[in-house]
């Protein structure tokens, strides 16, 4: 079965030693974007993955599509033009220091793309499911253009889509945009998605009451009436204890029922970026095997805690892997 993801695939600039840019004499690079990481650790799980998607006919074009190849991404629908690569810039946190991103990807050849730029048909051929998210349409109109053209082709060949919220407040902040009404639209073709009750909140302009389990459970039984062809709603809950050191719990939703496991604690961070796109390839591989709530949020929260162990945006995560982890385990397999 193949998956399609579509987003912008970015490149990643931080300072060595969790130093601030001001301090900064070289940058680490690294390739990534959120629906790249999502197409990257399903592929790393054996799963057949495509990518559609802009890049610049450059050599930074050429390194992304080096980085998806070496995953064991499909690139033939990526498109080739002229313009920039997207970037953004990570300050890595420390002690009680949050991490920092400043984009820069505005004018990208992504972001200034067309969608007949793009062969959304042809990418989506056979697929049994598109991957999209929130991020592609806060880039402005052009971005929310893209998005409801890759959305369209999928409901034409009668594909399911997985959206990502993934709200990203200094991306929409940056045009003359109403988020809540633009993902509404998007939202509403979707069967499954990733997100919390608070960009539920968002979608349908209300706050849920309760504590924990209960608001979550709240907010998605807002969510199936809000949006008919919602099926599934996964997302985690994240208490940081400091930069090094989160407790994490995972939740999925159906209409009928509901699983979130039990807290378990991510110590020795090696990186947080990443890691919500891996709890969304978790949670799809075990959709994909139509496994029932437990074993997608498990896998979901297995996924999400290996990534917190990996340097970089993408998730190496194999099979193997996957199936022998278990949380606090750390002696060395021989």
């Amino acid at each position: 079965m193949t998956v399609t993801c579509f987003g912008e695939v970015l490149l990643r600039l931080s300072p060595p030693g969790r130093q601030l840019l001001v301090q900064a004499q070289n940058l680490d690079m690294v390739v990534g974007g959120a629906e790249a990481n999502v197409a990257s650790a399903l592929a790393s799980l054996g799963h057949a993955v495509r990518f559609a998607g802009v890049l610049p006919d450059n050599p930074l074009g050429e390194r992304a599509l080096a980085a998806l190849r070496g995953a064991g991404v499909g690139v033939q629908h990526i498109a080739r033009a002229r313009g920039r690569m997207g970037l953004y810039f990570l300050e890595a946190g420390a002690g009680a220091r949050a991490s920092a991103i400043t984009y820069d990807r505005a004018g990208s050849a992504f972001a200034t793309a067309t969608p007949e730029a793009i062969d959304f048909a042809g990418a989506l051929a056979g697929a049994r499911l598109l991957h999209c998210g929130g991020i592609t349409p806060a880039l402005g109109p052009q971005g929310v253009a893209l998005a409801r053209a890759a959305q369209d082709a999928a409901k034409a060949a009668g594909i399911p889509i997985c959206f990502d919220g993934n709200y990203r407040a200094q991306l929409w902040a940056a045009w003359d945009s109403d988020p809540a009404v633009i993902l509404r639209d998007l939202v509403a073709d979707a069967t499954i998605l990733i997100g919390n009750h608070r960009d539920i909140s968002l979608l349908l302009g209300r706050d849920f009451s309760g504590e924990g389990p209960e608001r979550r459970r709240e907010a998605a039984e807002a969510a199936f009436e809000a949006f008919p062809n919602l099926e599934l709603i996964a997302s985690t809950a994240r208490h940081i204890v400091t930069s090094d050191h989160h407790r994490i719990a995972a939740r999925v939703d159906s209409r009928g029922g509901n699983h979130q496991t039990e807290d378990i604690d991510v110590t020795g961070i090696v990186d947080r970026i990443g890691t919500g796109d891996a709890f969304a390839a978790g949670v799809l591989d075990g959709w994909l095997a139509s496994a029932g709530l437990e074993v997608m949020a498990q896998r979901g929260l297995a996924l999400a805690a290996l990534k917190h162990s990996i340097a970089g945006d993408m998730c190496p995560v194999t099979r193997a892997m996957l199936d022998s982890f278990s949380a606090g385990a750390g002696d060395v397999r021989r």
